[in-house]
């Protein structure tokens, strides 16, 4: 089997992790591609299960080693990336990487890998929804979901360069969307 890659992307709070779990869960054949971050963990996350939880100096060492697929800084002072070692494991198992990744980290994997990578961007129906999901997580401030907001109207523009596009109003009306597309891309 040629090494594909899924890629869901979203802005924060759009819905991209519940949808990656539909998906997980529908197809045996991926596997959930566990990004880096040097943020901290919030409630149950445990490090190897969500996220790597690396410190700064550790994310930069790794940055300078050539060690990620791609990387960003996210917010100020906050590194995500997905590390090659970790798609590789992958591909050595015959199982597809399916990427929950920022916008830009998507964009830059679909580059590497054309004709490869099949990619979802998914998106909240309102502003005033994406505002209420983030604030019901009760782990952002105001200043931080000002921030995000900021960065949701910005990454929506870049929209049309992904293959899919899916407006997550209703949840199982949008797991089914994403498992459709999905199935067609596996054949």
């Amino acid at each position: 089997m040629e090494n594909k890659i899924v890629i869901i992307t979203a802005p924060s709070g759009s819905g991209k992790t519940s949808i990656a779990r539909y998906l997980l869960k529908r197809f045996p054949l991926l596997e959930f591609s566990i990004s880096a971050t040097t943020r901290a963990p919030r409630g149950t996350e445990v490090d190897g299960c969500e996220y790597y939880f690396l410190s700064r100096e550790v994310f930069e060492q790794k940055i300078a080693d050539g060690a990620f697929l791609e990387w960003e800084m996210v917010y100020e002072g906050k590194y995500y990336g997905t590390l090659k070692s970790e798609i590789d494991r992958m591909w050595q198992a015959n199982k597809v990487p399916l990427l929950d990744i920022d916008v830009q980290g998507a964009m830059r994997v679909q580059k590497m890998f054309p004709g490869s990578c099949y990619s979802i961007f998914i998106e909240a129906p309102s502003e005033t929804e994406l505002r209420k999901r983030l604030e019901k997580r009760g782990t952002e401030t105001p200043e931080s979901i000002e921030v995000r907001l900021n960065k949701a109207t910005h990454e929506k523009q870049f929209k049309e360069f992904f293959d899919a596009v899916i407006v997550n109003d209703v949840l199982e009306k949008a797991q089914k969307e994403a498992g459709e597309k999905i199935e067609t891309f596996f054949h």
